[in-house]
């Protein structure tokens, strides 16, 4: 039935998170000559149809097939290394305790995790330790497996699993995830490394190092306290078993798509982690992709759809949603060149006219650490404007776009206190557009304002530094005949009580003196935001939702610009309302022992409503 060359065995290993229920475990040591893709269509692992038939097996066979024969042919499994070099894991067999740590090279959580997995290493290995990297993915090739070690200056070795066959016999499922086997290879803690960092959220620092106390129980010769917990980052790329079929393509229908909603973001030097710019970038990242179009969180985008029409609206539709979905169980069809659309085009440079003024946020970079939080950063400005200005068009640009999640830039007025800004020249973020207010309309700046640059920084995993800049253009006060105002309804009389869950805060009503058009919204709150709604109160008494963000998420500071500019009659007023969980709920709490009050840095808080605003009628 095998080729002779090929050595397959069937165990049981018991899974930690079920202690009372079995796995079944698939090994090649080596795959049948002339067939590579043998394991694929021959073996089906961990399918609830087979686990009784393979459980019968194992133990009829008795002691040649229990459950430590799992770990001795694992060690034979051969695996290559960064530089090509194929070894096997019995290279570590006179180690009583092996990490195995599945990494891949363009998962944000990896690029973090792989520096700290290195001082890991490093502080264990005379105790006996080692850590193995593990890189199943299908999507990431030797060459960017060597530069991902280079540039994490990682010490420990890190193996390519070729057809993801040590992760499926694992059953490991995301980058990072880590298995600590004792001596006897018996798996006695899997899962995460520690809870600092996870899906859209940073701790200054762990509250449990979870791998570091596992490794420090069994150096005791204690069991592991908390034997598994969940490994969170992005889904390993496999190798698909689905023959690609169907009508739907990746150039016809799927490119489009991307390039209409992600490539803004997720192309070379973008902050997105990996490019989707062609076919060959999407493989291995197609579950990652559906997993986090259904939580929500790609692309970003937290308005209620019930509430309002957007005109930067990202949101996939329901058709782009299950082409997608369609186009993966079909085992994703390339589809002919022919067919695919255009790369988009972006700037290289200015997104408006060439600026009067360009200043830059500092004299000197700014040093970006390759991990831990980054607060925000405040750097003022004067631009020098001794006489009043009158702005049509503002921009601002990262230097590094790698870690520049969000730029503020905002008016400082003569005198006015730096914790009561409420008047936003322009901002950043990924996919965002620039300010360009149409012919007639400009941003009236008086003389001796300075500007205030609010940065938002997410290290990489490697050491960074930026110097961004913002550019303005000017023009002459007799050819204005709207100005733009930038207003915003505000609380700072607030407290939030610890553990506090759905604590709400509501600012003063806002009033609108005369008529005016609303243009756009950005709600504003730090880690402890929860929601955030806009309504107007009309003077008619009719009151209507303007914005609703049922799950606001500091991670994104988005203004949402409406599709139409709305009438807001004079008498009419804007109430803002905001709810924050200071709750151990909260993953993202700093903590949830303490009260909050306003402040400037995200463990703080703030209630800010911004929102834009010209006048409906032309000024005489």
């Amino acid at each position: 039935m095998f080729h002779a060359r090929c050595v397959f065995s069937l165990a049981l290993r018991l899974r930690i998170a079920e202690p009372d229920a079995y796995t079944a475990s698939i090994q090649l040591n080596c795959l049948p000559s002339g067939d590579p893709n043998f394991l694929r269509k021959n073996v089906v692992s961990r399918h609830n149809f087979f686990l009784p038939l393979l459980g019968y097996v194992a133990l009829f066979l008795g002691d040649w097939l229990h459950a430590s024969d799992f770990t001795s042919k694992l060690v034979n499994c051969k695996l290559t290394n960064s530089y090509g070099k194929q070894v096997t894991l019995e290279e570590y067999a006179d180690r009583p305790i092996l990490v195995l740590a599945f990494l891949g090279t363009e998962c944000p959580l990896a690029k973090l995790y792989g520096p700290r997995l290195d001082e890991i290493q490093q502080r264990f290995q005379e105790q006996g330790v080692a850590v193995v990297g593990i890189n199943s993915n299908n999507q990431d090739n030797l060459t960017e497996l060597a530069q991902y070690v280079r540039r994490m200056a990682i010490r420990f070795p890190v193996l390519k699993d070729v057809g993801n066959i040590l992760a499926d016999a694992m059953g490991a499922s995301r980058t990072p995830e880590v298995f600590v086997l004792d001596s006897h290879r018996d798996v006695r803690y899997h899962g995460r490394i520690d809870d600092q960092y996870g899906v859209g959220f940073t701790r200054e620092r762990p509250e449990r190092s979870d791998l570091v106390i596992a490794l420090e129980e069994l150096l005791r010769g204690d069991a592991v306290s908390v034997p598994e917990t969940k490994a969170l980052g992005c889904i390993i790329g496999r190798v698909k078993q689905t023959a690609a079929s169907g009508e739907i393509t990746f150039s016809k229908h799927i490119a489009p798509i991307l390039n209409a909603r992600c490539v803004s973001c997720h192309r070379e030097g973008e902050i997105g982690p990996f490019t989707l710019t062609s076919y060959e970038d999407v493989l291995g990242w197609e579950d990652t992709i559906l997993e986090v179009i259904d939580d929500r969180r790609m692309p970003p985008w937290n308005a209620n759809p019930a509430f309002g029409h957007f005109q930067n609206d990202p949101r996939l539709t329901t058709e782009e949603i299950e082409l997608l979905r369609s186009w993966v169980k079909n085992g994703m069809p390339p589809g002919s060149d022919d067919d695919l659309p255009p790369q988009p085009q972006f700037a290289l440079g200015w997104r408006i006219p060439e600026p009067d003024q360009v200043f830059k946020m500092r004299d000197t970079a700014f040093r970006v650490p390759a991990e831990g939080v980054v607060e925000y950063k405040h750097f003022t400005v004067d631009p020098g404007w001794t006489e009043d200005k009158y702005i049509c068009a503002a921009e601002a640009r990262p230097d590094n776009r790698s870690v520049v999640h969000h730029i503020l830039v905002y008016v400082v007025l003569p005198g006015q206190d730096k914790r009561k800004l409420d008047k936003i020249l322009v901002g950043y973020a990924p996919g965002s557009v620039p300010v360009q207010f149409e012919e007639g309309t400009a941003l009236h700046i008086p003389a001796g304002s300075k500007l205030l640059f609010q940065m938002h920084y997410t290290p990489n995993g490697t050491e960074q530094s930026d110097l961004s800049y913002a550019g303005v253009c000017f023009v002459d006060k007799d050819k204005v005949t709207r100005l733009a105002q930038g207003h915003a309804a505000v609380d700072s009389e607030f407290e939030i009580p610890g553990g506090a869950d759905s604590f709400p805060v509501t600012a003063r009503p806002f009033p609108i003196r005369r008529d005016e058009m609303l243009i756009s919204m950005t709600p504003h709150m730090h880690l402890r935001g929860k929601s955030f709604r806009y309504e107007a109160e009309f003077p008619s008494g009719q009151r209507e939702v303007l914005l609703d963000v049922p799950r606001y998420d500091f991670n994104w500071q988005l203004k949402y610009i409406l599709s139409e500019p709305k009438l807001l009659p004079a008498g009419t007023k804007i109430h803002c309302s905001a709810v924050y969980d200071n709750s151990p709920n909260n993953p993202v709490n700093p903590d949830p022992t303490q009260s909050v009050r306003w402040g400037d840095q995200s463990w703080e808080e703030m209630m800010i409503g911004f929102f834009d605003t010209v006048p409906a009628s032309p000024v005489e």
